[in-house]
């Protein structure tokens, strides 16, 4: 393997949907009543993909979605979703490792709109960036993995992905890259050792 990409929110912070639940827990919701709208693939899902590919704002992704879920306070939404969220260092500094041996690294990220991404880091981190807001795609569609590995100079089968969602996993297994789910530093290091010849110990 000769690249590497990866995802954000949820490889390179802290589990993303950890900070869902304690959302819908702060709301007096179900811990899962977030996850519960994208699992049913209706209306909320509709939005994300939305959101996602920079068709809608924040603010009316959360007048529309907040109703859904059934909660009053709608503005700030998406910032008490991810309240919780926080770097992951490990993660963090085995992409500065890996780009640091010469192999070129990249990120591919569906964003919140409003979701920051620190500027900083991610041009420390990064040879290529594809978010998906930006780009008005979004994963798992095929053409934003094609989009990454053409923006990292390196062929998709050539290429390493990381993501802790198993369907983006799929999605850019089908273009020929080689998918690690992540569930977590001590798992993934070691097959990001195995697969890029880079000791990240």
């Amino acid at each position: 393997m000769r690249g590497l990409l990866v995802d954000f929110g949820g490889v390179l912070t802290t589990n993303v949907f950890e900070s869902f639940s304690a959302f819908c827990e702060g709301e007096g919701l179900e811990p899962e009543a977030v996850r519960k709208l994208f699992r049913e693939r209706g209306e909320g899902l509709d939005l994300l993909r939305q959101l996602e590919r920079g068709e809608l704002e924040v603010p009316e992704f959360e007048d529309r979605f907040a109703p859904l879920l059934g909660i009053a306070e709608r503005e700030g939404m998406v910032e008490r979703l991810f309240a919780g969220v926080t770097p992951d260092p490990a993660m963090i500094e085995a992409v500065r490792r890996v780009r640091g041996s010469g192999v070129p690294t990249g990120l591919i990220s569906n964003s919140w709109g409003g979701t920051t991404y620190d500027d900083n880091l991610i041009a420390e981190l990064f040879d290529a960036v594809v978010i998906s807001g930006q780009v008005g795609m979004h994963k798992p569609e095929p053409e934003i993995f094609h989009l990454g590995a053409e923006r990292l100079g390196v062929p998709p089968e050539q290429c390493v992905f990381v993501d802790d969602l198993r369907e983006n996993c799929e999605g850019a297994e089908a273009v020929g890259m080689t998918a690690i789910l992540h569930r977590g530093a001590e798992g993934t290091l070691p097959e990001l050792e195995r697969l890029l010849g880079v000791s990240l110990g």
